[in-house]
């Protein structure tokens, strides 16, 4: 019995020796599996590279802010019109004998285009010209009819009444010279008219008629049209609001006016330049009250014809000038979270700001600034992408901007 008592004690010591030792085992793995290499630690014995409170240096290259005399240009899109349009219609009816043109090509101010069948019109010509022979004849022999009445009547031959119709006659067929003089005149006029010429130069469209076609005078159909294409004009527009802008920054001093003939750069539809400058001729007097819009109109030379009625094209001119224009490149702009413009700088202690900023118009890849920055201060160019607020800054030349240095020796040893 005692030595079963002994041997169940024995079991029960030994559990407890087993349950123990596994416990020390487990907290062991613990404790080893949660420290760190001593050689992974930094000089400083913090853990952290560099040592405790170490920042690295900032590397960058900055530009100073400088400002200069800048034209304000304002770029409008529009269409081209026509200098001059001329439709071309018939003034007397008949029938078209012949076409002397060409369709598309150019034609001078009274050049042939149609001839209408003149036989009708000479024969009035000539029944008018009959008429005048007639009426100057009356008149030869009625003049010396009345001038020997006045003498009968001087010497009471004949009675005062008698004289007095003579010269009345005689007036009467001087007077019908006159008409018959007018009605040649007419008649040549509509015989003239059956030659339909150009009535001014330039590039003539189709023609609606073609030979044996019936004309009546002025009718509303034309027979073709003709457009005057160099000069061209361009029509573009601007809203009331941007020229109240403008007009009241010219007469706050911020800008100032352009005098003078204002030239007019014209980009094509392809985005290419258009060799030849305008001038801006006309600007509208009044706001159209449906679009809100005032009209502009240049004037464009087109020697060659590129430019057609129609086109599409933006008219660039130069509005005002500003003498203390801030420009900056559009890489050096970045966005906040915001959609706010803002710019990295390094002030006056030597550390990087980050600083908000107010832009207008973008001229290329340019922005310009309208407010956020003073002149001579010093705007990082390069290295920026690496650069936080509050950071040292060291400015070095612009091939070397990127690099980001570490802040000593040590911390470069804690890195590698």
């Amino acid at each position: 019995m005692a030595s079963f008592a002994c041997s169940f004690s024995g079991r029960r010591h030994f559990s407890r020796l087993s349950f123990l030792s596994l416990a020390l085992i487990t907290a062991g793995l613990v404790t080893g599996c949660g420290k760190q290499p001593q050689a992974a630690q930094g000089p400083g014995g913090s853990g952290a590279p560099g040592g405790a409170g170490a920042a690295p240096v900032a590397m960058v290259s900055v530009q100073p802010v400088v400002a200069r005399q800048l034209v304000m240009e304002q770029s409008l899109v529009g269409r081209t019109a026509a200098h001059m349009v001329s439709e071309v219609r018939p003034q007397v009816g008949g029938i078209i004998l012949k076409r002397l043109f060409t369709e598309g090509q150019n034609v001078k101010a009274g050049q042939l285009l149609y001839q209408i069948d003149p036989r009708t019109y000479e024969a009035s010509l000539e029944s008018a010209r009959g008429q005048l022979a007639q009426a100057e004849a009356a008149v030869l022999a009625a003049k010396p009819k009345a001038e020997r009445y006045q003498n009968l009547v001087k010497i009471d031959a004949i009675s005062q009444q008698e004289g007095d119709d003579a010269v009345a006659t005689l007036r009467q067929n001087e007077a019908a010279v006159v008409s018959a003089k007018a009605a040649v005149r007419a008649a040549q006029i509509n015989l003239d008219f059956t030659k339909v010429t150009a009535p001014i130069s330039g590039r003539i469209g189709t023609s609606s008629f073609t030979p044996g076609a019936l004309l009546t005078a002025n009718q509303a159909d034309a027979l073709s049209t003709i457009q005057q294409l160099d000069p061209i004009y361009v029509d573009v527009t601007q809203t009331s609001a941007q020229l109240l802008a403008l007009r009241k920054q010219i007469a706050s001093g911020a800008l100032k006016a352009v005098n003078g003939r204002v030239p007019v750069k014209i980009v094509l539809e392809d985005g290419s330049d258009y060799a030849h400058q305008g001038t801006l001729e006309f600007i509208g007097t009044s706001v159209d009250t449906g679009t809100g819009n005032v009209s502009l109109r240049a004037m464009v030379p087109n020697p060659e014809g590129l430019l057609l009625p129609g086109t599409y094209v933006k008219a660039v001119m130069p509005s005002a000038v500003n003498d203390r224009a801030i420009l900056l490149a559009q890489s050096v702009v970045t966005r906040n979270t915001k959609g706010e413009p803002v710019v990295k700088l390094v002030g006056e202690s030597g550390k990087v700001e980050e600083r908000l900023i107010q832009t207008g118009d973008a001229i290329k890849e340019q922005w310009v600034v309208t407010g956020g920055l003073k002149e001579g201060e010093r705007i990082i160019v390069g290295g920026a992408s690496k650069a936080r607020a509050g950071q040292e800054a060291k400015i070095v030349e612009p091939d070397a901007a990127p690099v980001q240095a570490p802040a000593n020796a040590a911390s470069a040893a804690g890195a590698r």
